[in-house]
């Protein structure tokens, strides 16, 4: 019995003085996430600040878990949200209920909703864990206009664009 106490003293003793300490200080630094890693959801942008999500709610019929809500509109030369048809009027997503299993990103036929890197998710009350469309657009990019947009009629032909292959 004293050998198997000794044993497991010297096992924490050598760990605390000869092994390499791995404590991260959290708040000021940050350790980087895996390539693949899905954290918090964000809409994405064309490069003109047109918004890339055209309200055909595929991602809320992939969701398992019923996470997102689509709610869409008609786009119109005078008010242009999307290259397309419609745009997402409203598009939230419940984040307690969300499950982060990448299925609205890969359902998503214009690439628009992506999970990112950001795992520092906090809520103090249940509302504020709906995240709605204003949260999860990303600001528009250098050299964009803000959405809604006035563009000339005929403009915008196609709703989903060419396809690539998937790079990895």
């Amino acid at each position: 019995m004293i050998v198997e106490l000794a044993r497991g003293l010297w096992t924490t003793l050598r760990a605390l003085i000869f092994e390499k300490k791995v404590t991260v200080q959290y708040p000021e630094e940050k350790k980087p996430v895996k390539q693949r890693f899905r954290g918090r959801h964000y809409l994405d942008r064309y490069e003109n600040g047109l918004e890339k999500c055209i309200g055909c709610s595929l991602c809320a019929a992939a969701c398992p878990s019923d996470a997102i809500f689509v709610e869409s509109a008609e786009n119109t030369d005078e008010a242009r949200y999307s290259p397309g048809e419609r745009y997402a009027s409203t598009y939230e997503i419940n984040m307690l209920r969300c499950i982060y299993c990448g299925f609205c990103e890969d359902a998503c036929p214009t690439e628009a909703i992506k999970m990112g890197d950001n795992y520092e998710l906090s809520f103090t009350d249940r509302r504020q864990a709906i995240y709605t469309k204003e949260m999860l657009l990303v600001p528009v990019p250098p050299g964009g206009k803000p959405t809604p947009q006035v563009t000339p009629p005929g403009v915008y032909t196609r709703s989903v664009p060419e396809m690539k292959d998937p790079v990895d």
